[in-house]
Protein backbone atom coordinates (compact mmCIF):
# COMPACT_ATOMS: atom_id res chain seq x y z
CA UNK A 1 0.00 0.00 0.00
CA UNK A 2 1.07 3.57 -0.60
CA UNK A 3 1.36 5.59 2.59
CA UNK A 4 -2.08 7.35 2.64
CA UNK A 5 -0.82 10.81 3.70
CA UNK A 6 1.25 10.91 0.53
CA UNK A 7 -1.78 11.08 -1.68
CA UNK A 8 -5.13 11.00 0.11
CA UNK A 9 -5.46 14.69 0.97
CA UNK A 10 -4.43 16.03 -2.41
CA UNK A 11 -7.40 14.37 -4.11
CA UNK A 12 -10.02 15.11 -1.46
CA UNK A 13 -12.12 18.19 -2.13
CA UNK A 14 -12.40 20.60 0.84
CA UNK A 15 -15.79 21.45 2.30
CA UNK A 16 -15.22 25.21 2.37
CA UNK A 17 -16.56 25.92 -1.13
CA UNK A 18 -13.13 26.79 -2.54
CA UNK A 19 -13.00 23.94 -5.08
CA UNK A 20 -11.98 24.70 -8.67
CA UNK A 21 -11.79 21.88 -11.17
CA UNK A 22 -8.97 23.58 -13.10
CA UNK A 23 -6.72 23.12 -10.06
CA UNK A 24 -6.80 19.35 -10.57
CA UNK A 25 -4.64 17.51 -13.09
CA UNK A 26 -5.85 14.78 -15.44
CA UNK A 27 -2.76 12.68 -14.78
CA UNK A 28 -1.01 11.82 -11.54
CA UNK A 29 2.66 12.08 -10.67
CA UNK A 30 2.87 9.11 -8.34
CA UNK A 31 5.20 8.82 -5.31
CA UNK A 32 8.82 8.09 -6.23
CA UNK A 33 8.69 4.39 -5.39
CA UNK A 34 5.72 3.93 -7.71
CA UNK A 35 7.15 5.94 -10.57
CA UNK A 36 10.33 3.87 -10.39
CA UNK A 37 8.22 0.74 -10.77
CA UNK A 38 6.29 2.26 -13.65
CA UNK A 39 9.49 3.04 -15.52
CA UNK A 40 10.14 -0.70 -15.66
CA UNK A 41 6.81 -1.25 -17.37
CA UNK A 42 3.73 0.73 -16.42
CA UNK A 43 1.00 -1.81 -17.02
CA UNK A 44 2.87 -4.76 -15.52
CA UNK A 45 3.99 -2.82 -12.45
CA UNK A 46 0.57 -1.27 -11.93
CA UNK A 47 -1.11 -4.67 -12.15
CA UNK A 48 1.17 -6.03 -9.43
CA UNK A 49 0.65 -3.00 -7.22
CA UNK A 50 -3.10 -3.15 -7.70
CA UNK A 51 -3.10 -6.86 -6.91
CA UNK A 52 -1.40 -6.16 -3.58
CA UNK A 53 -3.91 -3.38 -2.92
CA UNK A 54 -6.83 -5.69 -3.60
CA UNK A 55 -5.55 -8.24 -1.06
CA UNK A 56 -5.79 -5.52 1.55
CA UNK A 57 -9.23 -4.49 0.28
CA UNK A 58 -10.45 -8.08 0.55
CA UNK A 59 -9.37 -8.21 4.21
CA UNK A 60 -10.99 -4.86 4.89
CA UNK A 61 -14.26 -5.98 3.28
CA UNK A 62 -14.28 -9.17 5.35
CA UNK A 63 -14.00 -7.07 8.50
CA UNK A 64 -16.80 -4.76 7.30
CA UNK A 65 -19.02 -7.78 6.60
CA UNK A 66 -18.25 -9.56 9.88
CA UNK A 67 -18.67 -6.53 12.14
CA UNK A 68 -22.08 -5.69 10.60
CA UNK A 69 -21.91 -2.17 12.08
CA UNK A 70 -21.23 0.03 9.08
CA UNK A 71 -21.91 0.07 5.34
CA UNK A 72 -20.00 1.71 2.50
CA UNK A 73 -21.46 3.62 -0.44
CA UNK A 74 -19.04 4.28 -3.31
CA UNK A 75 -20.17 6.71 -6.01
CA UNK A 76 -18.54 7.10 -9.42
CA UNK A 77 -19.29 10.08 -11.64
CA UNK A 78 -17.45 11.03 -14.82
CA UNK A 79 -17.68 11.91 -18.46
CA UNK A 80 -18.07 9.10 -21.00
CA UNK A 81 -14.97 6.90 -21.47
CA UNK A 82 -13.39 8.03 -18.20
CA UNK A 83 -13.16 4.42 -17.02
CA UNK A 84 -16.00 3.96 -14.53
CA UNK A 85 -16.89 0.42 -15.63
CA UNK A 86 -13.31 -0.84 -15.83
CA UNK A 87 -12.40 0.73 -12.48
CA UNK A 88 -15.32 -0.97 -10.76
CA UNK A 89 -14.39 -4.25 -12.45
CA UNK A 90 -10.72 -4.15 -11.44
CA UNK A 91 -11.11 -2.66 -7.97
CA UNK A 92 -13.84 -5.10 -6.92
CA UNK A 93 -12.06 -8.18 -8.28
CA UNK A 94 -11.53 -10.69 -5.50
CA UNK A 95 -13.93 -9.28 -2.91
CA UNK A 96 -16.81 -11.38 -1.61
CA UNK A 97 -19.65 -10.86 -4.14
CA UNK A 98 -22.24 -11.50 -1.39
CA UNK A 99 -21.15 -8.28 0.25
CA UNK A 100 -21.11 -6.02 -2.82
CA UNK A 101 -23.90 -4.70 -5.05
CA UNK A 102 -23.25 -2.58 -8.16
CA UNK A 103 -26.04 -0.38 -9.49
CA UNK A 104 -25.93 1.33 -12.88
CA UNK A 105 -28.75 3.83 -13.21
CA UNK A 106 -30.39 4.31 -16.59
CA UNK A 107 -33.27 6.52 -17.65
CA UNK A 108 -35.84 6.65 -14.81
CA UNK A 109 -39.08 4.71 -15.20
CA UNK A 110 -42.57 6.22 -15.00
CA UNK A 111 -42.94 4.89 -11.45
CA UNK A 112 -39.62 6.42 -10.41
CA UNK A 113 -40.56 9.78 -11.91
CA UNK A 114 -43.72 9.80 -9.81
CA UNK A 115 -41.56 9.95 -6.68
CA UNK A 116 -39.04 12.53 -5.51
CA UNK A 117 -35.73 12.62 -7.40
CA UNK A 118 -33.85 10.69 -4.68
CA UNK A 119 -36.36 7.87 -4.22
CA UNK A 120 -35.02 5.31 -6.69
CA UNK A 121 -31.51 5.70 -5.30
CA UNK A 122 -32.64 5.46 -1.70
CA UNK A 123 -34.10 2.00 -2.28
CA UNK A 124 -30.68 0.71 -3.35
CA UNK A 125 -28.58 1.97 -0.44
CA UNK A 126 -26.27 -0.71 1.03
CA UNK A 127 -27.31 -2.61 4.14
CA UNK A 128 -25.01 -2.87 7.15
CA UNK A 129 -21.90 -4.88 6.43
CA UNK A 130 -22.14 -4.34 2.68
CA UNK A 131 -20.58 -2.21 -0.03
CA UNK A 132 -22.87 -0.48 -2.50
CA UNK A 133 -21.41 0.91 -5.72
CA UNK A 134 -23.29 3.46 -7.80
CA UNK A 135 -22.11 3.68 -11.40
CA UNK A 136 -23.57 7.16 -11.88
CA UNK A 137 -25.99 8.20 -9.18
CA UNK A 138 -28.43 10.80 -7.92
CA UNK A 139 -25.82 13.34 -8.96
CA UNK A 140 -27.05 12.89 -12.52
CA UNK A 141 -30.06 14.92 -11.35
CA UNK A 142 -27.80 17.97 -10.85
CA UNK A 143 -25.45 17.22 -13.75
CA UNK A 144 -27.11 15.91 -16.92
CA UNK A 145 -30.45 17.47 -16.00
CA UNK A 146 -28.77 20.81 -15.31
CA UNK A 147 -26.88 20.76 -18.62
CA UNK A 148 -30.12 19.76 -20.36
CA UNK A 149 -32.85 21.62 -18.41
CA UNK A 150 -35.38 20.66 -21.07
CA UNK A 151 -35.46 17.25 -19.37
CA UNK A 152 -37.46 18.86 -16.57
CA UNK A 153 -40.21 19.74 -19.05
CA UNK A 154 -41.03 16.06 -19.46
CA UNK A 155 -41.15 15.35 -15.74
CA UNK A 156 -44.22 15.62 -13.47
CA UNK A 157 -42.81 18.20 -11.08
CA UNK A 158 -44.66 21.31 -9.83
CA UNK A 159 -44.80 24.18 -12.30
CA UNK A 160 -42.38 27.02 -11.78
CA UNK A 161 -39.55 24.96 -10.26
CA UNK A 162 -36.61 26.35 -12.22
CA UNK A 163 -33.65 28.63 -11.84
CA UNK A 164 -30.70 28.71 -9.47
CA UNK A 165 -32.82 28.29 -6.35
CA UNK A 166 -34.08 24.97 -7.75
CA UNK A 167 -30.53 23.60 -8.11
CA UNK A 168 -29.42 24.95 -4.74
CA UNK A 169 -32.38 23.16 -3.18
CA UNK A 170 -31.34 19.90 -4.83
CA UNK A 171 -27.77 20.27 -3.53
CA UNK A 172 -29.22 20.84 -0.07
CA UNK A 173 -31.45 17.78 -0.35
CA UNK A 174 -28.47 15.64 -1.37
CA UNK A 175 -26.34 16.93 1.49
CA UNK A 176 -29.12 16.25 4.00
CA UNK A 177 -29.68 12.72 2.72
CA UNK A 178 -25.97 11.93 2.82
CA UNK A 179 -25.69 13.33 6.34
CA UNK A 180 -28.55 11.13 7.48
CA UNK A 181 -26.86 8.09 5.91
CA UNK A 182 -23.57 8.88 7.61
CA UNK A 183 -25.28 9.36 10.97
CA UNK A 184 -26.89 5.94 10.48
CA UNK A 185 -23.58 4.20 9.85
CA UNK A 186 -23.05 4.49 6.09
CA UNK A 187 -19.66 5.76 4.96
CA UNK A 188 -19.79 7.61 1.63
CA UNK A 189 -16.91 7.88 -0.83
CA UNK A 190 -17.55 9.95 -3.95
CA UNK A 191 -15.16 9.76 -6.90
CA UNK A 192 -15.10 12.08 -9.89
CA UNK A 193 -12.86 10.45 -12.51
CA UNK A 194 -11.24 13.47 -14.11
CA UNK A 195 -10.49 12.57 -17.72
CA UNK A 196 -9.28 15.19 -20.20
CA UNK A 197 -11.11 16.02 -23.40
CA UNK A 198 -8.06 14.95 -25.42
CA UNK A 199 -7.94 11.56 -23.70
CA UNK A 200 -11.67 11.04 -24.20
CA UNK A 201 -11.14 11.71 -27.92
CA UNK A 202 -8.34 9.12 -28.03
CA UNK A 203 -10.51 6.51 -26.31
CA UNK A 204 -13.45 7.19 -28.61
CA UNK A 205 -11.20 6.72 -31.64
CA UNK A 206 -9.89 3.47 -30.12
CA UNK A 207 -13.44 2.19 -29.70
CA UNK A 208 -14.32 3.09 -33.27
CA UNK A 209 -11.14 1.46 -34.60
CA UNK A 210 -11.72 -1.94 -33.00
CA UNK A 211 -14.77 -3.99 -33.95
CA UNK A 212 -14.81 -5.64 -30.53
CA UNK A 213 -15.27 -2.25 -28.90
CA UNK A 214 -17.97 -0.85 -31.18
CA UNK A 215 -20.66 -1.81 -28.69
CA UNK A 216 -19.14 0.63 -26.18
CA UNK A 217 -19.78 3.61 -28.44
CA UNK A 218 -23.10 5.39 -28.88
CA UNK A 219 -23.82 8.40 -31.03
CA UNK A 220 -25.11 10.14 -27.93
CA UNK A 221 -21.53 10.05 -26.62
CA UNK A 222 -20.51 12.43 -29.41
CA UNK A 223 -23.57 14.59 -28.82
CA UNK A 224 -22.70 14.98 -25.13
CA UNK A 225 -19.08 15.77 -26.01
CA UNK A 226 -20.33 18.99 -27.62
CA UNK A 227 -21.39 20.12 -24.14
CA UNK A 228 -17.96 19.51 -22.60
CA UNK A 229 -17.49 23.02 -21.19
CA UNK A 230 -21.02 23.03 -19.79
CA UNK A 231 -20.38 19.72 -18.07
CA UNK A 232 -17.09 20.90 -16.57
CA UNK A 233 -18.82 23.95 -15.15
CA UNK A 234 -21.70 21.86 -13.82
CA UNK A 235 -19.39 19.26 -12.27
CA UNK A 236 -17.45 22.01 -10.55
CA UNK A 237 -20.63 23.58 -9.17
CA UNK A 238 -22.04 20.27 -7.96
CA UNK A 239 -18.81 19.07 -6.37
CA UNK A 240 -18.24 22.44 -4.71
CA UNK A 241 -21.78 22.46 -3.26
CA UNK A 242 -21.82 18.84 -2.06
CA UNK A 243 -18.29 18.09 -0.84
CA UNK A 244 -18.95 18.00 2.89
CA UNK A 245 -17.03 16.90 5.96
CA UNK A 246 -19.26 13.83 6.23
CA UNK A 247 -19.25 12.93 2.51
CA UNK A 248 -16.31 14.53 0.67
CA UNK A 249 -15.62 14.24 -3.03
CA UNK A 250 -12.35 12.88 -4.43
CA UNK A 251 -11.20 14.14 -7.82
CA UNK A 252 -9.13 11.33 -9.33
CA UNK A 253 -6.83 11.90 -12.35
CA UNK A 254 -8.22 9.55 -15.01
CA UNK A 255 -6.00 9.88 -18.08
CA UNK A 256 -4.00 6.86 -16.91
CA UNK A 257 -6.38 4.06 -15.99
CA UNK A 258 -3.92 1.96 -14.00
CA UNK A 259 -2.86 4.82 -11.75
CA UNK A 260 -6.52 5.75 -11.34
CA UNK A 261 -7.39 2.23 -10.18
CA UNK A 262 -4.55 2.22 -7.68
CA UNK A 263 -5.77 5.49 -6.18
CA UNK A 264 -9.39 4.37 -5.93
CA UNK A 265 -8.57 0.96 -4.41
CA UNK A 266 -6.16 2.53 -1.92
CA UNK A 267 -8.63 5.18 -0.77
CA UNK A 268 -11.46 2.64 -0.37
CA UNK A 269 -9.26 0.25 1.58
CA UNK A 270 -7.83 2.90 3.87
CA UNK A 271 -11.30 4.28 4.56
CA UNK A 272 -12.63 0.90 5.70
CA UNK A 273 -9.52 0.29 7.79
CA UNK A 274 -9.94 3.65 9.51
CA UNK A 275 -13.39 2.74 10.88
CA UNK A 276 -12.14 0.84 13.94
CA UNK A 277 -14.22 -2.19 13.02
CA UNK A 278 -13.87 -5.39 15.01
CA UNK A 279 -14.68 -9.02 14.47
CA UNK A 280 -17.56 -10.17 16.69
CA UNK A 281 -16.46 -11.38 20.12
CA UNK A 282 -17.93 -14.45 21.76
CA UNK A 283 -18.48 -15.17 25.43
CA UNK A 284 -16.44 -17.67 27.45
CA UNK A 285 -19.45 -19.97 27.45
CA UNK A 286 -19.73 -19.82 23.65
CA UNK A 287 -15.99 -20.41 23.31
CA UNK A 288 -16.24 -23.44 25.57
CA UNK A 289 -19.11 -24.83 23.52
CA UNK A 290 -17.18 -24.34 20.28
CA UNK A 291 -14.26 -26.29 21.75
CA UNK A 292 -16.67 -29.13 22.63
CA UNK A 293 -18.07 -29.14 19.06
CA UNK A 294 -14.53 -29.22 17.67
CA UNK A 295 -13.66 -32.21 19.85
CA UNK A 296 -16.83 -34.01 18.75
CA UNK A 297 -15.85 -33.55 15.13
CA UNK A 298 -12.29 -34.71 15.76
CA UNK A 299 -13.52 -37.83 17.55
CA UNK A 300 -15.84 -38.94 14.74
Amino acid sequence: MIDPPQFYSQFQVPSDGSFQLTDHEHNWEAPTELEELFELGLKKAAKKFLKDNLKQLKKAQELLWASNRRSLLVIFQAMDAAGKDSTIKHVMTGVNPQGVAVHSFKKPSAEELDHNFLWRYWTRMPARGKIGIFNRSYYEEVLVVKVHPEILDSRPIPYGLRGEEFWQARYEDINCMERHLCRSGTVILKFFLNVSKAEQRRRFIDRLSKRGKHWKFAESDMEERQYWDDYMKTFEEAICATSTKWAPWHVIPADNKWKMRILVSSIITEKIRSLDLRFPEISEEQEKRLAEVKKELQDE
